[in-house]
């Protein structure tokens, strides 16, 4: 088919957004349908996207993108079967195809750098993206999160070779991508829902490994339970804060800093300070430089300059207080490890500070798995107040409430938060330090203006 335009089924998910800008930028007409406007959504429409919010083909559809010859629809996991929009096009004989299948195509015509893992992935890949910005071979880069140095998900360099992209394991859409080099992360058990069991998400990721090119490599987090299968050809390395090929060395704490020296097979840089300096982006860090350095592209005075300037991802351990002994600081942790080390990295940057932590559980059938896990996760807070769980894509699951996690929660501080009590909170409460917590909406109702 002749493609002249594409239309997207949930055009404000910030992975579709990327791909809308992309295609935008080439001067493809975009258009699409999402449930409820955001700030994202107004972005886009700016940039010439047409955006409806009406699940009615009729009003939902403008009439260039009603030719099933010409016309690609796209779509993304987290938009119901049963919705109307993505009917039409299915009934109708339109070619339908994921998010993750066209960033698969994307990824085929240049040397990607795919971020992979159950934590770690949005950061890491947003460092690394902009190392090679920064860098003199450039990148293209299709972002998990807003990379608060350009305000966008999505950086575009048409005269570069190499694309930088978040490989999702959700919905097994990484299985598009073809990396020149793939990073692993973590491999800790999530979306349950999707994979079964332990041994059915390790096996995603083993099947992830395949897929790296003959002539690429393979970077792995060290300690995982993964079992890597990659192609005949392919150089694997290991990874991580304090051992294996990729590893920090004389890591420096001190007047809200942190510095350390990058290791690398045959060689070191020294002296890069994190821009962002809580303890978990160190590991962060060596993972998007041990990728940047296998290009053969990077350069020690870029990536001096590129970490140290780097202000992270929103969402992602921002800070909306930071003053003397006070601080308000948001994360997207939404996983039992990832909330645990964000927890970590407070109370280490903070030492001797009384930790609030106010949590939002994301999906039913991820508290129902690992509730347990949280409650471990959050007794080492001095204080913690849950919000109902963020449904997502999913519909009640009997029994499956936050009150699952308040009662294993060993804390002696500990309550249920309603939403509506949330903004108020934070604004009244006298914190000495408060973490916000979550993959939801917390972050839009607990720091909106």
């Amino acid at each position: 088919m002749e493609i002249k335009q594409i239309y997207f089924v949930g055009a404000g998910g910030i992975g579709m957004a990327a791909l809308e800008r992309y295609y935008l930028a080439k001067g493809v007409p975009v258009a699409g349908y999402d449930r409820t406007p955001s700030e994202l959504c107004a972005a886009l429409e700016k940039e010439g996207a047409h955006i409806c919010f009406e699940d009615d083909p009729e009003k939902a559809i403008p009439a260039a993108f009603r030719d099933p010859e010409t016309t690609l629809v796209v779509y993304t996991p987290a938009i119901p079967a049963d919705n109307r929009v993505l009917s039409y096009f299915r009934d109708g004989g339109f070619k339908v195809v994921k998010r993750a299948a066209l960033l698969g195509e994307v990824t085929k015509g240049s040397k990607a750098l795919c971020f992979s893992g159950t934590h770690g992935k949005t950061t890491s890949s947003s460092m690394a993206a902009h190392v090679m910005h920064l860098s003199k071979c450039g990148c293209t880069a299709f972002l998990g999160g807003v990379l608060r140095n350009y305000n966008s998900n999505y950086l575009l360099d048409p005269g570069s070779e190499y694309t930088v992209a978040e490989a999702d394991e959700f919905d097994r859409s990484f299985h598009h991508l073809r990396p020149y080099v793939a990073v692993v992360t973590a491999t800790d058990p999530d979306h349950l829902d999707i994979y079964g069991d332990e041994a059915g998400y390790l096996e995603g990721f083993a099947r992830f490994t395949e897929l790296v090119r003959p002539d690429g490599y393979l970077v792995v987090h060290t300690g995982l339970k993964l079992k890597p299968r990659p192609q005949q050809g392919v150089k694997v390395f290991s990874y991580s804060k304090d051992e294996g090929d990729f590893h920090a060395e004389n890591v420096v704490y001190g007047q809200g800093e942190i510095r350390f020296d990058f290791i690398y097979p045959g060689g070191r840089i020294d002296g890069i300070n994190l821009g962002v300096p809580v303890e978990i982006n160190i590991e962060n860090a060596v993972a998007a430089l041990a990728a940047c350095q296998l290009t053969g592209e990077l350069d020690p005075d870029v990536a001096r300059e590129a970490i140290g300037s780097f202000m992270g991802a929103k969402r992602r351990f921002e800070f909306h207080l930071k003053e003397p002994g006070r601080a308000i600081i948001d994360d997207y942790a939404h996983h039992p490890d990832e909330l645990r080390a964000s927890i970590r990295s407070v109370k280490k940057l903070y030492p001797g500070k009384r930790l609030t932590v106010i949590f939002q559980p994301h999906l039913y059938s991820r508290t129902k798995d690992f509730y347990r896990e949280f409650a471990d996760a959050l007794s080492e807070a001095d204080e913690v107040m849950l919000l109902p769980i963020y449904p997502a894509r999913e519909l009640p699951m009997p029994g499956v409430t936050s009150e699952l996690i308040l009662n294993e929660i060993k804390c002696d501080k500990k309550r249920l938060l309603a939403k509506e009590e949330l903004a108020d909170t934070i604004k009244k409460g006298n914190f000495e330090i408060l973490l916000t917590a979550g993959a939801g909406d917390i972050a839009d109702i607990a720091y909106r203006s």
